[in-house]
Parts: structure tokens; C-alpha cells; sequence
């Protein structure tokens, strides 16, 4: 709720938390009012989408670092756009969290394609969801394809990502 006086909206609890080191991605408080963005930044694709799968995963609980590797999955997609590319990873580590109650961490990922469509194999561990161990910032149900956007930039590459809690 805004307040009276014009001020700006109080901040959300994704935005006070800082992690150890630096993030390669930022939530940002002030594209989405119900639901929870982020930009993901990275030296190539592997890294964008490696490390927009940790801002999903630090957005579903508040230590990404207390899910141990104690089970894998390979994750194999395609996809004739590379943002629906990321859209679809993100998408089905989801799917992992409310089907097996799993929470998963891209460890390995290779990305490939151009012209004719892009694939990702990537490699991700975790456990399942332990209530005593892993303390839920919000319960994301989906990524949105509102204002999603994966670009090249100088630097690398950027993602623009809304998750729907």
C-alpha cells in the first residue's frame, strides 16, 4: 500500500536481503507490484541462465546455499527463440518444485544454436523441500512472459524475468 504523504511503496523482503559476495542479479522492486522480478546478468549465455535459475530459486526460499546435491536431474530443452529458451528452464525448475517438491540448482548447463533454434542440456542438483532447513520467501507458480527480455549487452548478456507468487 502507498502511502498518503506520496512517498515511494515500502520495499519488499527480496529487496533488503543481500547474499555473500556479489549477485549476479538484482531484484527489482519497482516492475512488478504482485509478483517478484529480477535481472540476471552474465559473461555468456551459460552463466545468464545459471545464474537467473539461482535468482529464481533465491526467490522461492531465503538460503540458496542450505539445498545440499543429494539428487540430480538432466534438463534438455529446445526452443526456436533462445529468451523462451530461459523462459522454459525456468519454467520447469518450477515444475520440479510443485511436482517433486524438489529445489534444484543448475550446476553444469551448456546452451547451443542460432538461426534455426537453440537447445540447453544442463545438469541440477538439490533435494527435496525441507520445511526445517528451508525457510520460503514465496511460493512462485509461474515466470510470466510480461516484459521478459534476454539481450545481449556490452558486457555479456541481461535478462528482464516476473515470476508470479
Amino acid at each position: 500500500m502507498l502511502p498518503q504523504d506520496g512517498g515511494s511503496r515500502p520495499k519488499s523482503r527480496h529487496s533488503e536481503r543481500r547474499l555473500k559476495g556479489t549477485m549476479p542479479y538484482t531484484f527489482l522492486d519497482d516492475i512488478a507490484t504482485a509478483d517478484v522480478a529480477f535481472e540476471a546478468t552474465g559473461g555468456n549465455l551459460e552463466e545468464l541462465f545459471k545464474e537467473a535459475s539461482e535468482a529464481t530459486l533465491a526467490t522461492m526460499i531465503e538460503e540458496p546455499d542450505s539445498v545440499k546435491p543429494r539428487t540430480e536431474r538432466w534438463i534438455e530443452l529446445e526452443n526456436p527463440e533462445l529468451d523462451l529458451l530461459l523462459f522454459d528452464l525456468l519454467q520447469e525448475l518450477i515444475f520440479y518444485k510443485d511436482a517433486e517438491q524438489l529445489l534444484l540448482r543448475v550446476i553444469q548447463i551448456e546452451v547451443h544454436g542460432g538461426g534455426c533454434g537453440f537447445s540447453l542440456r544442463a545438469l541440477a542438483r538439490g533435494e527435496k523441500l525441507d520445511p526445517d532447513r528451508h525457510q520460503q520467501c514465496a511460493d512462485v507458480k509461474a515466470v510470466t512472459l510480461h516484459d521478459f527480455i534476454v539481450e545481449k549487452t556490452l558486457r555479456g548478456w541481461r535478462s528482464l524475468v516476473i515470476l508470479d507468487v
